[in-house]
């Protein structure tokens, strides 16, 4: 799921502040601490490979987030994909791949011991 900025309804718009806010995105139950994360993907950048020995050699954390600078695609397990871009929030659910169309930044925040789990999994691909 992504959202334009322009696209999150605005619940406060007085002189110096607006606010929006879009509900049901997401849903955090069951999980305990969330890490608040800023990755940086070159283009072309593809992590499907690196997931292969997760679960559905998929990443199977939740993660929001925003994307600072670029485009990013987010590939689910069942075949769809839905690319973010500058200024977009997004969610995406557990079952995934990324892939980074352009050089891009992202600001995630997700489940501290299931994307530790991944990222440690990702680490240990690459020192290979």
């Amino acid at each position: 799921m992504r959202i334009a900025k322009d696209d999150v309804p605005v619940r406060i718009d007085v002189p110096g502040a607006t606010a929006r806010q879009q509900t049901g995105f997401g849903d955090v139950t069951g999980y305990g601490a969330m890490g608040a994360e800023f990755f940086s993907f070159g283009a072309g950048t593809d992590i499907t490979e690196l997931l292969h020995g997760l679960e559905g050699d998929c990443c199977q954390s939740p993660h929001w987030g925003y994307v600072v600078q670029g485009a990013i695609t987010a590939l689910y397990a069942g075949g769809d994909e839905e690319t973010a871009r500058t200024g977009d929030l997004f969610y995406w659910p557990p079952g995934h791949s990324v892939r980074a169309e352009e050089d891009t930044d992202i600001v995630m925040f997700s489940p501290q011991a299931e994307h530790g789990a991944v990222i440690d999994h990702i680490s240990r691909q690459v020192a290979t």
